[in-house]
């Protein structure tokens, strides 16, 4: 069912379930199928091969790639959970390849022509929420009934468990695990595993690491950067500095550019938690 009686910008190869409304501004990909009940509002583009369950709502300013898959009752493109939002138009753009499993909501930038930003391959889990102006990367895992704050950065590749809360502005780094009801209230640098009511970190994301193709050296190289950030007693500077001079390579040198671009601070191992990594 239609808003309009012509829908020019809906491909004939796309499925729109009877009772779906699609308004006729809205952008529909080939192969692309809208379930029973969804609503996609105008000014929405949704790219070819993406699978819509009953029940979803696409709201205005919402762009998706291909091949996404979006389960029941999800809400993209909300207004922001802000209360200096004054209704300018900002957006939410998600690319390629991502499943955002059932009752999910993500919203949209909160100043005008600002931009909640979701990557490719991404894996979302049920019952949560990402906030206005987010920037999350590709092949992350958000496990259900966790909640993203609002201009929260996740680089390529981490974990966040269920039930973890993360505080706005912070940053997670690449392949960094979050064990589950977890707060994250400072930043979390790359390829480290935390845990504990506030986050701290507890060794590396082995597992991780040799999932994404990680040789035994550049494991053996990030173990070696954690023990002197972590437990050299070095100041963080002169931390920072060591690894660069005897420990440097591409995985390590990232580790040391997130480090020092941290504007909220990174989290320390606490006595309780330290363990191997």
């Amino acid at each position: 069912m239609l808003w309009q009686d012509e829908a020019v910008a809906i491909d004939s190869f796309a499925d729109i379930a009877f009772y779906a409304r699609v308004h006729h501004d809205a952008v529909i990909g080939p192969r692309t199928r809208v379930g029973e009940f969804c609503v996609i509002e105008q000014d929405v583009v949704i790219g070819s091969d993406c699978v819509l369950e009953p029940h979803c709502f696409v709201k205005r300013w919402t762009t998706l790639g291909d091949g996404n898959e979006i389960s029941a009752g999800t809400v993209l493109g909300t207004d922001p959970l802000d209360k200096n939002f004054t209704g300018e138009r900002s957006y939410l753009r998600i690319g390629n390849r991502n499943k955002i499993r059932e009752h999910y909501t993500i919203s949209r930038g909160t100043k005008p022509e600002s931009v909640t930003t979701i990557g490719d391959g991404n894996y979302i889990m049920t019952s949560g929420h990402v906030a206005h102006n987010c920037t999350l990367g590709n092949e992350i895992t958000i496990a259900s009934c966790s909640l993203v704050a609002g201009h929260v950065e996740v680089e390529d590749q981490a974990f966040i468990s269920g039930g973890v809360v993360i505080h706005q502005f912070s940053k997670i780094g690449r392949l960094a695990m979050v064990a589950g009801n977890t707060r994250v209230n400072l930043d979390l640098p790359p390829f480290f595993t935390y845990a504990g009511h506030d986050a701290r970190p507890v060794g590396l994301n082995v597992v991780g690491m040799k999932r994404a193709g990680f040789s035994l050296a550049q494991v053996s190289n990030i173990k070696k950067a954690y023990r002197v950030l972590y437990r050299a007693g070095l100041r963080l500077e002169e931390a920072l500095a060591k690894i660069e001079a005897e420990l440097a390579d591409e995985n390590t040198l990232h580790l040391v550019r997130f480090v020092r671009n941290s504007k909220r601070g990174i989290c320390r191992e606490g006595k309780t938690l330290r363990t191997e990594p």
